[in-house]
């Protein structure tokens, strides 16, 4: 098991460049099973969990051809689905949570798709209901082995019809749609997720000959077509990591500008920070952070205490609360930090209150934080990374800390950000890969 061994305590100068956005990654990828044409895609971010989907769809006959640096051909022509019975192919999706994103492509274009329990995260419930449901509103038949942990979806003869989700699933929202392009007749879903993702994913469909219309709305109507040809594809830059470099260099008094963010693609995350106290600026597509060696976390009109909490898009997206709550430990004021999604997500609190943080665990979804204004800094420690978001998280506060800290079970990190030690190391950080 790999581990981060990290000197704190240096602040970092230069320039950071995103990587592509995991999330728009995972549906993307999957899209290229709906066509028997080649669909070419750049700014694909080379981490841990794209990577294993890549491999998984060559397991089912994909040809990928790598053809760039971020930049992959497909060809869906002679897809095995037979593949998703074998033990391989079990062993490969359970370990992936992305796989999920190929049931609809594939049920949409053969009418079936088989899939166990998908891994990813341990940071609570994360459903599937949303996209069965859909599924089997569309003409699927459903079944789950409980003892294998097993789901079978079949059904050669979709249909169009309307569809209001019990939550806007993102993912739920994305495999749905991939299923009812190719179904007939029109389909309409309310409470549809609308982040940018999931719009790109709209788009691309769109210029493959899908006929999707309300892309950014929560109500989009698809009408299914024969068949999808070829396209190419650019992915956004992830707001996820943009968000982590913001709170990074808060954090660790550093001066760094992020290029090409896609700034009017990034909603309130800005702001947000803004409420943190933190200063940054935009400059044409990028985001310049100062030093900034004190930040305030600003209180309601009547004074009391700012909340940070999750929505669904146009709202904070919940991958940035972890990175939220961490920075806040070293602002002036207090904050209440709200995980509306994830009952488990908050519970890596107990490794920064080691560090010194002040920190109430009000439940499983709330956090009270009280900022130390920096005067008295965090202390280095040995920690676990449980998941993708907290493990940056908990990167950012040993950046910041007195002494070294080492990080286990990195794995979680790798799966969600791209070399990112070299990255910043490259503009001052001292961390160091330990195998």
């Amino acid at each position: 098991m790999a581990s981060f061994e990290i000197r704190g305590g240096y602040p970092l100068k230069g320039e950071l460049t995103a990587q592509g956005a995991k999330n728009e990654a995972l549906q993307i990828i999957s899209a290229t099973l709906l066509t028997c044409e080649k669909v070419t895609i750049g700014n694909v971010p080379e981490i841990l969990d794209v990577i294993r989907l890549i491999e998984l769809i060559e397991k089912l006959g994909v040809e990928v051809a790598k053809t760039g640096e971020g930049r992959y051909e497909f060809r869906a022509c002679n897809l095995n689905p037979e593949y998703l019975l074998s033990d391989d192919f079990r062993a490969r999706a359970a370990n992936l949570r992305g796989s999920v994103m190929i049931i609809g492509p594939l049920l949409a274009r053969f009418g079936k798709a088989y899939m166990p329990k998908p891994g990813g995260d341990k940071i609570g419930r994360r459903r599937l209901d949303t996209h069965f449901t859909g599924f089997i509103k569309l003409g699927a038949r459903f079944e789950y082995d409980v003892r294998q942990d097993f789901y079978r979806v079949e059904g050669k003869d979709l249909k169009g019809c309307y569809m209001l989700l019990d939550e806007a699933s993102v993912t739920g929202t994305a495999n749905i749609v991939m299923a009812a392009v190719l179904a007939k007749g029109t389909t309409t879903i309310y409470n549809a997720a609308c982040e940018p993702y999931l719009q790109q994913l709209c788009k691309m469909l769109n210029r493959m000959g899908a006929r999707i219309s309300g892309v950014g709305s929560n109500l989009l109507t698809i009408e299914g077509v024969e068949s999808l040809g070829g396209t190419e594809h650019m992915v956004l830059p992830d707001m996820i990591e943009i968000g982590s470099f913001i709170g990074m260099a808060a954090m660790t008094e550093s001066e760094i500008t992020i290029k090409n963010v896609s700034y009017d693609n990034l909603g309130i995350i800005p702001d947000a920070f803004s409420r943190l106290g933190i200063k940054l600026e935009r400059r044409g597509d990028d985001i310049f952070i100062p030093s900034q060696s004190h930040y305030e976390i600003e209180t309601y009109i009547d004074g009391s205490i700012m909340i940070i909490a999750d929505a669904i898009w146009p709202g904070l997206t919940p991958d940035l609360l972890s990175v939220f709550l961490v920075v806040a430990t070293q602002a002036k004021g207090s904050v209440l930090i709200h995980q509306k999604m994830f009952e488990s997500r908050l519970f890596f609190v107990d490794k920064l209150m080691d560090m010194g943080a002040q920190i109430i665990l009000c439940d499983p979804h709330r956090a009270t934080v009280i900022g130390l204004n920096k005067q008295f800094r965090l202390r280095g420690t040995n920690m676990v990374s449980p998941d993708i978001r907290a493990g940056v998280a908990l990167l950012i506060a040993a950046m910041s800390a007195e002494g070294t800290s080492v990080i286990n079970n990195i794995d979680q990190i790798d799966r969600g950000y791209q070399r990112i030690d070299e990255r910043l190391n490259a503009i001052g950080a001292r961390i160091k890969r330990i195998a």
